[in-house]
């Protein structure tokens, strides 16, 4: 079982960066691939961006490319999301997704990020 501590939310103004950090408790994170969610008020948690478990690999929600970089740090059991060029529609509770090698999901308490206009 993985337990996912985020942190790095907070207010921003529009154009500004955020970088967030995902902690994860296991031995087996190496394992897992990791992913970035998000949920805005009244709207449903979508996809931002994910990647695998060596961190050769990355994809991105059509919203969040060229803006977003996702990476890890296998050593350090963390997953990070760097958030550049930040719009008010960036706003949203931001939630840490691992994935096991049995497809389990495991879900972080989320992070919020307030982009102001």
């Amino acid at each position: 079982q993985v337990q996912l501590v985020e942190s790095g939310g907070g207010l921003v103004q529009t154009g500004g960066s955020l970088r967030l950090s995902c902690a994860a408790s296991g031995r087996t994170f190496s394992r897992h691939a990791m992913a970035w969610f998000r949920q805005a008020p009244g709207k449903e948690r979508e996809f931002g961006a994910a990647i695998n478990w060596s961190g050769g690999g990355t994809h991105y929600a059509d919203s969040v490319k060229g803006r977003f970089t996702i990476s890890r740090d296998n050593a350090k059991n963390t997953v990070y999301l760097q958030m550049n060029s930040l719009k008010p529609e960036d706003t949203a509770v931001y939630y840490c997704n691992a994935r096991d090698p049995l497809f389990r999901n495991y879900w972080g308490q989320g992070t919020q990020v307030t982009v102001s206009s």
